[in-house]
């Protein structure tokens, strides 16, 4: 059998069987301090681990938002040089904040 048509079964099988998964869980439920302190216990190294990557990545990007002024500094007047350190910065600002934005979403969209 054809991969891109397995794949494309299995998508069409997880589409139909999302809303079912949905429509079983009481939205209007409400949390037991039992329940939320599970959960607290659980969420714990999680975001040990997703504090330890997000300082990680802003190191990281400090220092290809540093290569990137180099570079515009250093571009002259090749154009397409300077656009390519523009295009760097701008990935690494958007990259810094979608990863530092992400826990406030979450808490918003679930809260």
């Amino acid at each position: 059998m054809n991969k891109r048509l397995v794949v494309l079964i299995d998508i069409l099988v997880i589409m139909l069987m999302l809303p079912m998964t949905v429509l079983a869980v009481d939205l209007q439920q409400q949390i037991t301090p039992e329940d939320k302190a599970k959960f607290d216990e659980i969420l714990s190294p999680v975001m040990k681990i997703y504090n330890l990557v997000k300082y990680s990545v802003t190191a990281i990007a400090a220092i290809f938002l540093l290569l990137a002024g180099i570079t515009y500094m250093s571009s002259g007047s090749d154009i397409l040089k300077r656009e390519k350190a523009k295009n760097m910065a701008a990935y690494v600002v958007i990259g810094l904040a979608i990863i530092w934005a992400t826990p406030h979403l979450v808490n918003f969209f679930v809260a």
